[in-house]
């Protein structure tokens, strides 16, 4: 097999039909209720207008969540409130319905995908449709040594292409994308760090359980020590992936890539899915253009990250668990952008005011033949 060239993604990748979007500003403006009074609401409702290239913009009817699941060797060092290795019970709460993801849901009637990608655990006491995709049992602790080899790297990014073209083929018309991890926000902080120059501090949050002091120092400290293999790789994303990043986080950006290359919009949920949004935009600087940020989760990661990409979160709730909780919050927001924009009455034609009345009476009659 060629090796995957991620420079092709670039060329690949269009922007959203830019004319699509001035119509649907144009139908917007014969509204009845005047621009501006809905506030991203229009905004929200004239994106989606250009990414399914339509006016009026079509309902969301298909939408599907997708979680990219793995457990990361750097929470062996205690970077983490779950015990490292922990997220194959994540995983299963959410096959089970008993997970945050799962209730909303369910609620929302909205299919839920989970995608092992290297979860530290038997892949027998999975469903086959979850472990199909794995690469392998857990990712390398990444302070001191890679995440994965450059085969196991590539495989990843492929398996997520191919899963956004399952989804695109499938119908799926938007995505809720999100990650099942344990370590994985670490591994996230040193992607968004390397790709901004910044130190470690800077980007180092809490988590979803929010760590306490301690923990947040060990987090900052492994976070340091793995800047320092990144740096060097800056200029591969395929090796950076490799040297820091992890299976999932891998997959995620393949996929990411690819939905943005079959024009399948995706609400981006917390700093595992920025930093993997942000790499994907290292490759290919148009691909942003087909994401939305769902929520903002409170790290600070995620908020550098959505800042390079200029992407502002659609809502601040405080949603921390992760597993594309505050990113589905966000998809009710955009089905109803696509149905005020699609379903508010326009405004009856006026009549030109310089136009010059015609009356029956002004009417030239024909000239009478001569006798």
């Amino acid at each position: 097999m060629s090796r995957l060239n991620l420079d092709d993604f670039t060329d690949l990748i269009e922007r959203p039909d830019g004319g699509v979007r001035r119509d649907a500003e144009a139908r917007r403006e014969r509204q009845t209720v005047p621009p501006g009074a809905l506030g991203r609401l229009d905004e929200l409702g004239e994106w989606l207008a250009a990414a399914q290239g339509a006016v009026p913009v079509r309902q969301v009817e298909r939408p599907r969540v997708v979680l990219f699941a793995g457990d990361h060797g750097i929470a062996g060092l205690g970077v983490s409130a779950r015990p490292a290795g922990g997220a194959e019970r994540l995983v299963r709460e959410v096959l089970e319905g008993a997970s945050p993801v799962a209730v909303l849901a369910r609620r929302l009637q909205v299919p839920v995908r989970v995608v092992d990608m290297a979860l530290d655990c038997d892949p027998r006491t999975l469903p086959e449709d979850v472990v199909r995709h794995r690469v392998r049992r857990g990712s390398g602790r990444i302070d001191v040594e890679d995440a994965l080899t450059l085969d196991e790297t590539e495989a990843a990014l492929r398996a997520g292409v191919a899963i956004a073209d399952e989804e695109a083929d499938s119908g799926t018309d938007l995505v809720v994308l999100g990650d099942v991890s344990v370590g994985g926000t670490t591994a996230a902080a040193v992607l968004v760090a390397a790709l901004c120059g910044t130190d470690a501090s800077v980007v180092t949050g809490r988590g979803g359980l929010a760590i306490d002091d301690l923990a947040w120092m060990r987090k900052c400290a492994a976070i340091r020590d793995a800047l320092r293999r990144a740096r060097p790789v800056l200029g591969d994303q395929t090796q950076l992936l490799a040297a820091v990043g992890g299976a999932d986080l891998a997959a995620m950006t393949g996929f990411l890539l690819q939905c943005a290359v079959r024009k399948l919009p995706v609400i981006l949920d917390g700093v595992v899915a920025a930093a993997c949004a942000l790499v994907a935009q290292r490759v290919a600087f148009r691909a942003p253009d087909w994401w939305l940020a769902g929520h903002d989760s409170g790290e600070p990661g995620q908020a550098k990250a959505l800042d390079r990409m200029a992407l502002e979160p659609l809502l601040e709730q405080g949603v921390k668990v992760g597993e594309g909780v505050g990113a589905l919050l966000a998809l009710p927001l955009v089905r109803s952008a696509a149905a005020l924009a699609a379903e508010l009455p326009e405004l009856p034609e006026q009549p030109d005011p310089e136009a010059t009345p015609v009356h029956p009476e002004s009417e030239a009659t024909p000239l009478a033949r001569p006798e």
